[in-house]
């Protein structure tokens, strides 16, 4: 069967990789050391234990597409669309609370001028605001590293050195931890990475100012501030609540780059109001080069998107009243 119509027919990436080793006579074993992962990994990627990750955060599907012979960029493709069905069933689940390992974690992070006040906070308010607001922004600040040194193997050697495991280790659990969001960052995720990336953090609990120190072994320029300013009343806002929603999942959003949410930013609505989800779609459209024509070329739309939007959107710099 033709991949094209093996997509169609199921869209399911474990069943293809399956039947490629089948037909190629190959193990899990030489699928993972084509991909430089470990055999576990690939073992609950093809059981569906694992969701596949976010093409744009990782090599994977390049070196398991040359060791499998698909089309290039094929089985990226492949595993966005399914990524996308499972994402949407995932917003709509409520999150739990963030509690165990990670809350120690950040605790033990903490400035120790500022640890019991803090502590006492976050046990009064058990993922309240202030702990939500911590633990999202540290997220962040290791997230945003790890983004930058996706493809550096040396950094990513000595980060699993710092964290004892293996570099095919570090490489599945950088999978992982490049999809977590604050309401699902596992104890695995603190080990890997929070723990040797987070070299400290503290905050004006009166002005909201946050400032996370990073392992200075690990990233260079290694502080991050966050500082959180007064929006006087009826000052329009910067921002629709639907894309601050998105951006601070970074299961949608992790990989969208400066440049992108810029022109998210940009879109303008006169009266509906668009959810997290209408804005990880839009990026997708916007990164696909069949919705664009070179200049000038008559008799396609400027750019993708969904025929509803379409009458309500306004022009990039015109806001709803």
């Amino acid at each position: 069967m033709h991949f094209a119509e093996r997509e169609n027919a199921v869209m399911d990436i474990s069943l293809l990789i399956r039947q490629r080793l089948t037909e190629l006579g190959l193990g899990q074993k030489d699928l993972a050391a084509a991909a430089e992962v470990t055999e576990s990994y690939i073992s609950q990627l093809l059981s569906r234990k694992k969701a596949p990750p976010a093409p744009a955060r990782t090599d994977i599907y390049e070196k398991i597409g040359q060791a499998l012979k698909l089309p290039g960029g094929e089985l990226a493709k492949l595993a966005e669309a399914q990524r996308r069905m499972e994402l949407q069933k995932k917003v709509a689940e409520p999150p739990g609370p963030l509690l165990g390992d990670c809350r120690r974690l950040i605790l033990r992070k903490c400035g120790v001028g500022r640890q019991s006040e803090v502590r006492r906070i976050f046990e009064k308010e058990a993922f309240g605001e202030l702990e939500r607001l911590v633990t999202q922004k540290i997220l962040d600040s290791a997230q945003g590293l790890a983004r930058e040194e996706l493809r550096n193997e040396e950094w990513l050697r000595l980060t699993a050195d710092l964290s004892g495991r293996s570099y095919e280790e570090m490489r599945v659990a950088l999978l992982e931890f490049l999809d977590s969001d604050v309401y699902h960052v596992s104890g695995d995720a603190c080990v890997s990475f929070l723990d040797p990336m987070i070299d400290s953090w503290d905050i004006d609990l009166i002005a909201f100012d946050l400032e996370v120190t990073l392992n200075p072994r690990l990233a260079s320029g290694g502080k991050r501030r966050f500082a959180f300013v007064e929006i006087p009343v009826g000052h329009p806002p910067d921002i629709e609540p639907g894309l601050e929603d998105f951006l601070g999942n970074k299961s949608l959003s992790g990989d969208a780059t400066i440049g992108e949410i810029e022109f998210l930013r940009a879109l303008g609505f006169r009266s509906k109001r668009p959810n997290p989800l209408y804005y990880y779609r839009e990026l997708q459209n916007l990164r696909d080069p069949l919705h664009f024509s070179d200049a000038g070329k008559p008799g396609v739309e400027p750019r993708g998107e969904s025929p509803g939007a379409r009458s309500d959107r306004t022009g990039p710099r015109e806001r709803a009243q």
